[in-house]
């Protein structure tokens, strides 16, 4: 019953829209400051993080310690432009409404990288209200892009699918 409410009532789907442009709101302002605040650098941040993961207070899981160790910190530049552009992509999809789900999903990622890496701030403010627009599904961006882009792209898929289909049985 609450599933179908969620997913179906436009009502919810007005305040889901509230929801969906704040979230974007907070993703699209990071993204933009670091990739217009001049040379972003993530690895200071990564380093921190490393440090935390190891001794008697260690604030950051000594996996995720090893992982940011192993793969992230000799790829920071790699990452912190993923993390710039990722922050703005995220923020400008969900601000529009386009492709909803998958915006809300990568920001859910990278909030809980943060907060794995040890950082509070707002992230777990941001997953709540985000899982809601995931459980949401198609109601999150009923208000957005997503109302004409979704079932464009379900129709294409479907006539392709069906071509597809047809050429097999020909050959």
């Amino acid at each position: 019953m609450f599933m179908n409410f969620i997913r179906n009532n436009k009502l919810v789907a007005a305040v889901l829209t509230f929801l969906r442009v704040y979230i974007g709101y907070q993703w699209l302002t990071s993204g933009f400051g670091k990739i217009t605040g001049g040379q972003f650098d993530a690895s200071g941040f990564i380093q921190g993080a490393i440090v935390n993961s190891t001794g008697e207070g260690a604030t950051v899981q000594a996996w995720w310690g090893g992982f940011l160790e192993a793969v992230v910190l000799p790829n920071a530049g790699l990452f912190s432009y993923m993390v710039m552009w990722g922050e703005f992509l995220v923020g400008a999809a969900l601000i529009l409404g386009i492709f909803t789900n998958f915006a809300a999903l990568m920001g859910v990622t990278m909030n809980f990288a943060f907060l794995f890496s040890g950082t509070v701030s707002t992230n777990a403010q941001m997953v709540v209200i985000t899982l809601f627009l995931i459980i949401a599904g198609y109601n999150a961006g009923r208000y957005g892009l997503d109302r004409w882009v979704m079932p464009f792209l379900k129709n294409h898929l479907t006539n392709h699918r069906e071509k597809e289909e047809k050429d097999v049985a020909i050959a």
